[in-house]
């Protein structure tokens, strides 16, 4: 029986991109169950691909493919891969996408894909990977095609990796950065919540103290908060309101835990 594929892209809904995509899927294998992650990361965001991918990959089944589709290098000698994981398939641009879930699952088996007879076209469109690539492969994959039919194997620690998606030990706290933005405003941090039981309390961003809590509740409504988030990581929010309107920061920025 055919698996399951995932689609994650920064394509919107404005244009048919993701609707392409699946068309392109279940006209290679129709059984397959395609399922929308997201379609409105941010335009070129690959750190927030990174996140959302990690967010989602644990709640799939293990044989699942998950196609990531944020890809400014399209039609550029960047390369397109495919990743083995013990959560699951990962297929898309060698650009850092796969950062964080690489992390997290090392990879058993990483290749890139260079056999255009498991693509739409072996002459692809310079500018949409995602159909005339990525969602082929994905579909050839979920209908039972070797992995190691797919391409050629890749050293996994020749992938792309995005900087600053971790924390660091400093004199002045402990360091991290922010990873994501999401749609409540609200701003996800590289730092792990099991931070805390060192007696860390509060962030310091933008010259600002913001003092750890449970959870949104626990402040006044549009007041500023941190607290540890249901993917694991500590969050600045507002009580009612946006943290990222309220802090004009940025992804990438950095703050600190004191």
């Amino acid at each position: 029986m055919a698996g399951c594929i995932t689609l994650l892209t920064d394509f919107g809904y404005r244009d048919v991109y993701g609707g392409v995509m699946k068309g392109v899927i279940v006209s290679i294998c129709p059984q397959a169950q395609v399922i929308d992650l997201c379609h409105e990361i941010p335009p070129q965001d690959c750190r927030t691909a990174s996140f959302q991918l990690l967010q989602a990959v644990p709640y799939f089944p293990p044989e699942t493919v998950h196609i990531v589709v944020v890809d400014p290098g399209v039609g550029t000698s960047r390369r397109a891969i495919a990743l083995d994981l013990e959560v699951g398939y990962c297929i898309g641009p060698d650009n850092g996408v796969f950062s964080q879930v690489c992390d997290r699952y090392p990879p058993r088996r990483v290749i890139e894909l260079t056999q255009p007879q498991f693509w739409r076209t072996a002459s692809p469109s310079l500018t949409f990977h995602g159909r005339d690539i990525f969602a082929p492969v994905a579909a050839h994959l979920a209908a039972g095609t070797d992995f190691t039919l797919l391409g050629c194997a890749i050293d996994p620690d020749s992938l792309v990796r995005l900087p600053h998606l971790t924390y660091e030990m400093t004199p002045q706290g402990v360091q991290g950065w922010i990873q994501a933005i999401d749609h409540f405003g609200n701003v996800i941090t590289t730092l792990p919540g099991h931070l805390l039981a060192k007696g860390y309390h509060q962030i310091r961003i933008q010259g600002q103290q913001i003092s750890l809590v449970h959870t949104y509740g626990d402040a006044p409504p549009q007041h500023l908060i941190a607290l540890v988030g249901s993917h694991g990581f500590i969050e600045l929010a507002v009580n009612g309101g946006s943290a990222h309107s309220l802090l004009g920061c940025q992804n990438g920025d950095a703050l600190w835990l004191v």
